[in-house]
């Protein structure tokens, strides 16, 4: 099950944050901020896949960068970290497709349209859809919509 999904930028800054787990928001931003941390001070040649972590106890983060931006996911011990990391590919090619070479820029201004592709995705932690095209054929009229304005 994913607990959280988080994007920041390579500052530390957090642009896009959905938890799956009812949580204060001090306690959400300290997970953030230790994520990142350890994230960051990953080599260029380690794992993209943090399985010891003692921010989260029993759970695993997985994240890739994409030029500024970190996309993170944490998950649960039954998750399959290759899939994970499928999935972020899935969400970067999706928002890659919605606006046209995403970057930061576009996590900050319309954020509402990133949210809506995570629920194309993922429910409740759980993994709905995977298929680029299906996703973009649910989210395209919201995008469309906003194009015409």
């Amino acid at each position: 099950m994913i607990k959280a999904v988080i994007i920041v930028n390579i500052s530390g800054k957090a642009r896009i944050v959905k938890f799956y787990e009812d949580m204060s928001n001090d306690r959400k931003n300290d997970i953030i901020s230790k994520i990142y941390k350890e994230c960051v001070s990953r080599g260029d040649h380690s794992c993209n896949f943090i399985e010891d972590s003692k921010i989260w106890n029993d759970f695993k983060i997985i994240f890739r960068q994409y030029a500024t931006l970190y996309i993170i996911f944490v998950v649960d011990e039954g998750e399959n970290e290759l899939a994970i990391l499928d999935m972020i590919q899935v969400l970067v090619e999706v928002m890659d497709k919605s606006f046209q070479n995403v970057c930061e820029l576009d996590l900050i201004f319309y954020p509402e349209k990133i949210y809506s592709l995570l629920e194309e995705i993922i429910i409740g932690g759980m993994v709905i859809d995977t298929n680029i095209t299906e996703i973009w054929r649910n989210v395209k009229d919201v995008f469309d919509h906003d194009k015409k304005k």
